[in-house]
């Protein structure tokens, strides 16, 4: 039976109550290499393992940081003991990696076996001296992304409340190590840039390059970014006391951003996410108005970039777009495709939180406003097959969809991207809004080459037989 409830003019629904996306275990993929000192155990069964190696098989050469601990039918009858395991392979790792922090992905087997991996790591921690941090990122509880965000809701119950003096004295040698060469007026200076507020610390794994952008970004309007969660290293996790300002960088971290309000007593920035031009330009703007400060440039920053956009818009502006669901990028790449010029009947979601994607449902609404557009509907765990028979009957111009549809759909015609692309993608920040164009109008032109070559009849002579 379907839900409908109406909020504001959006349109929610909820159909299935199934999550149809990739395994969130796959957070291993960009969360190992981005905390440089950490090592990932995922406790799962051999079907873990297979996926892992898949999913992350490009990366072979790059010796990652990451081990499967395999259940076996002896473990899942619970003839063998958990704890005794574990610790040997943890103590293997300590002798061969010793890693700053050692990540416990739970699994669905570790869920159905009711296995207490967060009862086990306390003791092994203080047995083998190395912090062991314990994220449940099933299948069964969690969509695609949302992996990160139990990792990092854990993390965030790690962050120290207050720098030592030690840790004091020795990051004001780090800075000074930094500072070395440079005149103690270029020093000063460069503090005096920034505008006096309360501390802000930013949480999402992006690359560093985005974060370097995005830091500047801020840096502009005089705000000091305080940490990034995670850091680089587990080591340099970012002081997080009672009063601290938050802001999210991503849609899916809503359990992150619960942990930080509820148990770290943070104060949440509600933002849109700097997805597209319009997005981080909404983003930084409310950064400044919570600290009292008058954004300067950011209006011509943003045409700047529409300007630069102009090429790949002509290709899908007035065409429409159809969001199967699988990331939850999909509410933010929507209202940035919309701003393009695209239609948006439907978008899919897995797992919708309407208080921490409040801003961006409220810039959504806005934005469809502004450009004359229909109002998508917004549907939660979506069916899968309902959600075909509505593409053939609105016959979208294109669908972004998870890996499992996009050759059915392909093979009937229609035109595809893989959302997994969007997630492994610079989307952050105003420069890379031209990646995001450039992974929508992809399939698009692939279809404008095959017209040209008069290869799109014989793809059509081909889905009809």
């Amino acid at each position: 039976m379907t839900n409908t409830v109406e909020a504001e003019a959006l349109t929610f629904e909820c159909e299935t109550g199934n999550y149809h996306t990739f395994c969130p275990i796959s957070c291993v993929a960009w969360l190992y290499q981005k905390i440089e000192d950490s090592f990932f155990l995922v406790i799962g069964t051999k079907t873990c393992g297979y996926f892992l190696q898949n999913a992350m098989g490009v990366m072979i050469f790059a010796e990652p940081r990451y081990a499967m601990a395999e259940l076996e039918e002896g473990d899942i009858s619970a003839k063998l003991n958990d704890y005794d395991e574990l610790k040997r392979l943890c103590l293997q790792i300590k002798r061969d990696r010793n890693p700053s922090v050692i990540v416990w992905i739970g699994t669905c087997t570790t869920e159905i076996i009711k296995m207490d991996l967060e009862g086990l790591a306390p003791k092994l921690e203080s047995e083998i001296g190395i912090p062991i941090v314990v994220a449940r990122a099933n299948g069964l509880d969690y969509a695609f992304t949302q992996g990160e965000d139990t990792v990092l809701a854990a993390m965030a119950a790690r962050c120290p409340k207050q720098v030592l003096e030690a840790e004091k004295e020795e990051r004001s040698g780090i800075q000074k190590l930094l500072s070395f060469g440079r005149k103690k007026e270029e020093v000063a200076a460069e503090e005096s840039e920034y505008v006096e507020h309360p501390p802000l610390v930013l949480f999402g794994s992006l690359p560093d390059p985005v974060v370097t952008q995005l830091t500047l970004e801020l840096k502009k309007q005089g705000i000091k970014v305080s940490g990034w969660l995670p850091a680089k290293r587990y080591t340099e996790l970012p002081v997080v006391e009672e009063g601290y300002y938050v802001a999210g960088l991503n849609p899916f971290l809503s359990r992150t951003a619960t942990t930080l309000m509820r148990r770290r007593k943070c104060k949440l920035i509600g933002a849109p996410f700097p997805i597209g031009p319009d997005g981080s330009r909404a983003w930084i703007e409310k950064i400044c108005s919570v600290f009292g400060i008058e954004p300067q440039g950011l209006a011509e920053r943003e045409k700047q970039i529409w300007d630069n956009l102009e090429d790949y818009i002509q290709l899908i502006r007035g065409k429409s777009v159809f969001f199967m669901g699988d990331n939850l990028l999909e509410i933010s790449l929507a209202r940035f495709l919309i701003r393009c010029g695209m239609t948006c009947p439907e978008i899919g979601i897995p797992y919708m939180d309407k208080r921490y994607q409040k801003a961006e449902l409220e810039m959504l609404e806005k934005t469809c406003n502004e450009m004359g557009a229909p109002l998508p509907k917004i549907i939660e765990k979506p069916d899968n097959y309902n959600q075909i028979q509505r593409i053939y009957e609105l016959q979208p111009d294109l669908v972004i969809t998870g890996m499992a549809h996009a050759n059915p759909l392909e093979a009937r015609g229609i035109n595809t991207k893989w959302s997994v692309e969007f997630t492994f993608a610079q989307i952050h920040g105003f420069t890379n809004a031209r990646d995001i164009l450039e992974l929508v109008t992809r399939p698009l032109r692939r279809n404008h080459a095959l017209k040209d070559l008069g290869w799109d009849k014989l793809v059509k002579e081909e889905a009809n037989v």
